[in-house]
């Protein structure tokens, strides 16, 4: 059975009927950041969450592939999150939407992480080489408009060196 973050994790997904205190444990997210009217049908945020969806359901379909994540728990992708805000706005002016800057998340489980990519690269020889010149690279084999997410393809891209050890 799939692992089901918004019955397992009930005190962050399933709210008591009034307000409530919660303490959100560090966790690993898929994240977009970018501003603009979130209603603009062919505007950035709309295009983010293409992305997000894209990415989570890479992962959970993983599974069907040659090549499986070590630590892979069958999960159901659990729900899109945002932050949002408005430079120099106090709260929030929603007849200015396009001035909203915001960051769109999904939860992904821990067995996808940064450790377990880099232990990926220290098995093969490499080490993960990440700067402002050398970045994170993802190539989208499949149109996010007209695939069915379960069905997206996309090729993840890290740029690695080296260790010392394959010198």
């Amino acid at each position: 059975m799939a692992f089901y973050f918004k019955k397992e994790c009930k005190e962050l997904y399933a709210p008591k009927k009034g307000p409530d205190i919660v303490e959100v444990p560090t966790m690993h997210l898929v994240a977009v950041r970018g501003s603009g009217d979130p209603n603009d049908v062919e505007g950035a945020y709309q295009r983010a969450i293409s992305v997000l969806y894209a990415i989570s359901y890479t992962i959970k379909m993983s599974k069907k592939g040659s090549r499986q994540i070590d630590g892979y728990v069958d999960f159901v992708v659990p729900p899109l999150e945002g932050f949002w805000w408005q430079d120099g706005v106090e709260g929030a002016d929603y007849t200015r939407k396009e001035t909203f800057s915001w960051i769109a998340v999904i939860r992904l489980p821990d067995f996808v992480s940064r450790e377990a990519m880099h232990a990926h690269a220290r098995e093969c020889g490499y080490s993960i080489d990440l700067t402002q010149e050398r970045r994170h690279h993802e190539i989208y084999l499949s149109d996010a408009r007209k695939v069915a997410p379960g069905k997206l393809k996309t090729i993840i891209r890290h740029p690695i060196k080296a260790s010392e050890e394959k010198k």
